[in-house]
Protein backbone atom coordinates (compact mmCIF):
# COMPACT_ATOMS: atom_id res chain seq x y z
CA UNK A 1 0.00 0.00 0.00
CA UNK A 2 1.76 3.59 -0.84
CA UNK A 3 1.15 5.49 2.30
CA UNK A 4 2.95 9.33 1.99
CA UNK A 5 1.21 11.78 4.85
CA UNK A 6 -2.47 11.57 4.79
CA UNK A 7 -3.84 8.36 3.10
CA UNK A 8 -4.23 8.68 -0.57
CA UNK A 9 -5.75 5.68 -1.85
CA UNK A 10 -4.56 4.51 -5.43
CA UNK A 11 -7.36 2.92 -7.26
CA UNK A 12 -6.89 0.71 -10.22
CA UNK A 13 -10.22 0.67 -13.36
CA UNK A 14 -8.93 -2.78 -15.44
CA UNK A 15 -10.20 -5.84 -17.36
CA UNK A 16 -8.30 -7.26 -19.84
CA UNK A 17 -11.30 -7.05 -22.10
CA UNK A 18 -12.07 -4.32 -24.09
CA UNK A 19 -14.85 -2.04 -24.72
CA UNK A 20 -16.05 -2.56 -21.50
CA UNK A 21 -16.16 0.92 -19.91
CA UNK A 22 -13.12 1.10 -18.05
CA UNK A 23 -12.55 4.67 -19.82
CA UNK A 24 -16.03 5.64 -19.47
CA UNK A 25 -16.06 4.81 -15.86
CA UNK A 26 -12.23 6.21 -14.81
CA UNK A 27 -13.10 9.68 -16.69
CA UNK A 28 -16.76 10.07 -15.04
CA UNK A 29 -15.71 8.95 -11.75
CA UNK A 30 -12.98 11.22 -11.44
CA UNK A 31 -14.93 13.97 -12.80
CA UNK A 32 -17.52 13.27 -9.83
CA UNK A 33 -15.34 12.68 -7.34
CA UNK A 34 -13.53 15.89 -7.99
CA UNK A 35 -17.01 17.59 -8.03
CA UNK A 36 -17.59 16.39 -4.80
CA UNK A 37 -14.49 18.20 -3.28
CA UNK A 38 -12.18 15.69 -4.05
CA UNK A 39 -8.52 16.68 -4.77
CA UNK A 40 -8.28 13.87 -7.97
CA UNK A 41 -5.22 12.69 -10.11
CA UNK A 42 -6.14 11.00 -13.16
CA UNK A 43 -3.34 8.57 -14.63
CA UNK A 44 -3.82 7.72 -18.49
CA UNK A 45 -2.21 3.94 -18.72
CA UNK A 46 -3.81 3.41 -21.69
CA UNK A 47 -1.34 4.14 -25.40
CA UNK A 48 -4.55 4.91 -26.78
CA UNK A 49 -4.61 7.89 -24.57
CA UNK A 50 -8.97 8.03 -24.45
CA UNK A 51 -9.10 9.15 -20.79
CA UNK A 52 -6.85 12.14 -21.95
CA UNK A 53 -8.74 13.29 -25.08
CA UNK A 54 -11.70 12.05 -23.11
CA UNK A 55 -11.13 15.41 -20.74
CA UNK A 56 -10.17 17.18 -23.34
CA UNK A 57 -6.35 16.68 -22.47
CA UNK A 58 -4.20 17.08 -25.55
CA UNK A 59 -0.63 15.06 -24.85
CA UNK A 60 1.85 17.00 -25.04
CA UNK A 61 5.90 17.12 -25.30
CA UNK A 62 5.81 14.70 -22.17
CA UNK A 63 3.66 12.19 -21.05
CA UNK A 64 3.42 8.73 -18.58
CA UNK A 65 6.24 7.13 -21.02
CA UNK A 66 8.68 9.53 -20.26
CA UNK A 67 8.27 8.68 -16.51
CA UNK A 68 8.07 5.61 -16.40
CA UNK A 69 11.35 5.01 -18.52
CA UNK A 70 12.86 7.72 -16.65
CA UNK A 71 12.91 10.85 -18.97
CA UNK A 72 10.66 12.97 -16.83
CA UNK A 73 9.89 13.87 -13.47
CA UNK A 74 6.42 13.07 -12.50
CA UNK A 75 5.31 16.60 -11.73
CA UNK A 76 6.56 17.56 -15.31
CA UNK A 77 3.62 15.48 -16.76
CA UNK A 78 0.47 16.50 -15.13
CA UNK A 79 -1.62 18.27 -17.28
CA UNK A 80 -4.57 20.37 -15.54
CA UNK A 81 -7.59 19.31 -17.24
CA UNK A 82 -10.90 22.19 -17.36
CA UNK A 83 -12.23 20.95 -13.80
CA UNK A 84 -11.57 22.22 -10.55
CA UNK A 85 -10.13 19.28 -8.63
CA UNK A 86 -8.96 17.06 -11.51
CA UNK A 87 -5.41 16.77 -12.85
CA UNK A 88 -4.42 14.35 -15.51
CA UNK A 89 -1.57 12.66 -16.51
CA UNK A 90 -1.68 11.67 -20.12
CA UNK A 91 -0.55 9.45 -22.53
CA UNK A 92 0.10 8.56 -26.22
CA UNK A 93 1.26 6.04 -28.53
CA UNK A 94 4.70 6.13 -26.85
CA UNK A 95 3.49 4.41 -24.25
CA UNK A 96 3.59 1.01 -26.12
CA UNK A 97 6.96 0.69 -26.06
CA UNK A 98 7.37 0.85 -22.55
CA UNK A 99 6.60 -2.73 -22.45
CA UNK A 100 9.31 -3.74 -24.69
CA UNK A 101 11.76 -0.83 -23.23
CA UNK A 102 11.18 -2.04 -19.14
CA UNK A 103 11.35 -5.88 -20.08
CA UNK A 104 15.42 -5.82 -18.36
CA UNK A 105 14.91 -3.06 -15.96
CA UNK A 106 15.01 -3.95 -12.53
CA UNK A 107 11.95 -3.68 -10.36
CA UNK A 108 10.28 -2.65 -13.44
CA UNK A 109 6.94 -3.76 -12.11
CA UNK A 110 7.46 -0.95 -9.83
CA UNK A 111 8.23 2.02 -11.61
CA UNK A 112 4.80 3.45 -11.62
CA UNK A 113 4.94 3.02 -7.75
CA UNK A 114 7.59 5.16 -7.42
CA UNK A 115 6.42 7.69 -9.83
CA UNK A 116 3.52 8.54 -7.92
CA UNK A 117 5.25 8.48 -4.83
CA UNK A 118 6.08 12.14 -4.93
CA UNK A 119 2.46 13.59 -5.91
CA UNK A 120 0.45 11.98 -3.63
CA UNK A 121 0.49 14.71 -1.31
CA UNK A 122 -1.75 16.83 -3.59
CA UNK A 123 -4.31 14.03 -4.02
CA UNK A 124 -7.27 12.60 -2.06
CA UNK A 125 -7.36 9.56 -4.83
CA UNK A 126 -5.61 8.47 -7.56
CA UNK A 127 -7.40 6.63 -10.39
CA UNK A 128 -5.47 4.22 -12.96
CA UNK A 129 -7.24 3.80 -16.48
CA UNK A 130 -5.67 0.42 -16.93
CA UNK A 131 -5.12 -0.60 -21.06
CA UNK A 132 -7.37 -3.82 -22.19
CA UNK A 133 -4.55 -6.37 -21.25
CA UNK A 134 -2.85 -8.01 -18.62
CA UNK A 135 1.16 -6.84 -19.54
CA UNK A 136 3.00 -5.11 -17.53
CA UNK A 137 1.45 -1.67 -17.70
CA UNK A 138 -1.12 -3.47 -15.83
CA UNK A 139 0.66 -4.70 -13.64
CA UNK A 140 2.36 -1.84 -12.71
CA UNK A 141 -1.17 0.07 -12.01
CA UNK A 142 -2.09 -3.18 -10.12
CA UNK A 143 1.49 -2.89 -8.06
CA UNK A 144 0.81 0.83 -7.47
CA UNK A 145 -2.84 0.47 -6.47
CA UNK A 146 -4.54 -0.07 -3.16
CA UNK A 147 -7.53 -1.41 -4.63
CA UNK A 148 -8.63 -2.43 -8.08
CA UNK A 149 -12.31 -1.75 -9.51
CA UNK A 150 -13.53 -3.65 -12.11
CA UNK A 151 -16.17 -2.44 -14.83
CA UNK A 152 -17.74 -5.94 -16.20
CA UNK A 153 -19.98 -5.66 -19.61
CA UNK A 154 -23.43 -7.22 -18.69
CA UNK A 155 -22.72 -10.37 -21.16
CA UNK A 156 -22.04 -14.19 -20.99
CA UNK A 157 -18.46 -14.10 -20.95
CA UNK A 158 -18.13 -11.47 -18.05
CA UNK A 159 -17.56 -14.28 -15.33
CA UNK A 160 -15.44 -15.83 -17.43
CA UNK A 161 -12.92 -12.44 -17.70
CA UNK A 162 -13.52 -11.52 -14.22
CA UNK A 163 -12.09 -14.86 -13.32
CA UNK A 164 -9.33 -14.34 -15.24
CA UNK A 165 -8.48 -10.90 -13.59
CA UNK A 166 -9.11 -12.08 -9.92
CA UNK A 167 -6.28 -14.59 -10.89
CA UNK A 168 -3.97 -11.69 -11.79
CA UNK A 169 -4.98 -9.97 -8.49
CA UNK A 170 -3.35 -12.93 -6.42
CA UNK A 171 -0.38 -13.11 -8.61
CA UNK A 172 0.16 -9.57 -7.76
CA UNK A 173 -0.87 -10.38 -4.18
CA UNK A 174 1.63 -13.05 -3.74
CA UNK A 175 4.22 -11.11 -5.48
CA UNK A 176 5.26 -7.00 -5.35
CA UNK A 177 1.95 -5.77 -4.18
CA UNK A 178 0.50 -8.20 -1.19
CA UNK A 179 -1.85 -5.12 0.16
CA UNK A 180 -3.76 -5.20 -3.35
CA UNK A 181 -7.58 -6.09 -2.87
CA UNK A 182 -10.76 -6.11 -5.21
CA UNK A 183 -12.33 -2.46 -4.58
CA UNK A 184 -15.39 -3.01 -6.06
CA UNK A 185 -16.89 -4.56 -9.45
CA UNK A 186 -19.15 -2.30 -11.42
CA UNK A 187 -21.68 -3.65 -14.44
CA UNK A 188 -21.83 -1.86 -17.32
CA UNK A 189 -24.02 -1.48 -20.58
CA UNK A 190 -26.64 -2.72 -18.88
CA UNK A 191 -30.10 -2.84 -20.52
CA UNK A 192 -32.63 -4.22 -18.57
CA UNK A 193 -35.18 -5.11 -21.44
CA UNK A 194 -32.84 -8.30 -21.88
CA UNK A 195 -32.48 -11.28 -19.65
CA UNK A 196 -29.63 -11.83 -20.36
CA UNK A 197 -28.05 -8.68 -18.97
CA UNK A 198 -30.03 -9.59 -15.87
CA UNK A 199 -29.20 -12.72 -15.31
CA UNK A 200 -25.24 -11.70 -15.78
CA UNK A 201 -26.39 -9.08 -13.14
CA UNK A 202 -27.62 -11.47 -11.12
CA UNK A 203 -24.74 -14.27 -11.73
CA UNK A 204 -21.76 -12.31 -9.99
CA UNK A 205 -24.13 -10.85 -6.94
CA UNK A 206 -24.26 -14.49 -5.91
CA UNK A 207 -20.75 -14.94 -6.57
CA UNK A 208 -19.43 -11.46 -5.23
CA UNK A 209 -21.91 -9.63 -3.15
CA UNK A 210 -19.89 -7.85 -1.12
CA UNK A 211 -17.75 -6.36 -4.06
CA UNK A 212 -21.02 -5.68 -6.54
CA UNK A 213 -21.77 -2.11 -6.50
CA UNK A 214 -25.41 -1.69 -6.14
CA UNK A 215 -25.65 1.19 -9.57
CA UNK A 216 -25.58 -0.65 -12.93
CA UNK A 217 -24.57 1.60 -15.72
CA UNK A 218 -26.65 2.03 -18.48
CA UNK A 219 -26.29 1.78 -22.18
CA UNK A 220 -26.49 5.42 -23.13
CA UNK A 221 -25.64 6.98 -26.74
CA UNK A 222 -24.68 9.86 -24.75
CA UNK A 223 -21.52 8.10 -22.81
CA UNK A 224 -20.31 6.95 -26.16
CA UNK A 225 -20.83 11.15 -27.44
CA UNK A 226 -19.07 12.82 -24.38
CA UNK A 227 -15.25 11.99 -24.82
CA UNK A 228 -15.77 13.30 -28.74
CA UNK A 229 -16.59 17.11 -26.86
CA UNK A 230 -13.88 16.47 -24.60
CA UNK A 231 -16.55 16.34 -21.90
CA UNK A 232 -17.83 13.88 -18.84
CA UNK A 233 -20.82 12.81 -19.24
CA UNK A 234 -22.42 15.69 -16.29
CA UNK A 235 -21.21 18.53 -18.88
CA UNK A 236 -22.53 16.72 -22.06
CA UNK A 237 -26.10 15.70 -20.57
CA UNK A 238 -26.07 16.05 -17.09
CA UNK A 239 -30.03 15.21 -16.87
CA UNK A 240 -30.02 12.00 -18.47
CA UNK A 241 -30.12 8.76 -17.46
CA UNK A 242 -26.27 7.92 -17.83
CA UNK A 243 -25.45 10.96 -16.09
CA UNK A 244 -27.48 9.59 -12.92
CA UNK A 245 -26.20 6.64 -12.54
CA UNK A 246 -22.42 7.66 -12.73
CA UNK A 247 -23.64 9.91 -9.69
CA UNK A 248 -24.67 7.33 -7.86
CA UNK A 249 -21.65 4.87 -8.66
CA UNK A 250 -20.08 7.91 -7.32
CA UNK A 251 -21.50 8.27 -4.32
CA UNK A 252 -20.97 4.45 -3.48
CA UNK A 253 -17.97 4.56 -4.58
CA UNK A 254 -17.02 7.27 -1.69
CA UNK A 255 -18.56 5.73 1.08
CA UNK A 256 -16.23 2.54 0.54
CA UNK A 257 -13.52 5.07 0.65
CA UNK A 258 -11.13 4.71 3.56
Amino acid sequence: MIQCGRMTQVIAVANQKGGVGKTTTSVNLAAYLAGAGKRVLLADLDPQGNASSSLGVAPGDRSLYDVLVGEAPPESVVALSRRMGLDVIPSGPALAAAEVELVGVEKREKRLREALRPLLPRYDLVLLDCPPSLGLITVNALTAADGLLAPIQCEYLALEGLGQLLGTIQLVQNGPNRDLQLFGIVMTMFDGRTRLARQVVDEVRKHYPKKLFRTLIPRSVYLSEAPSYGQSIFEYHGNSKAAQAYASLGEEFMSRLR
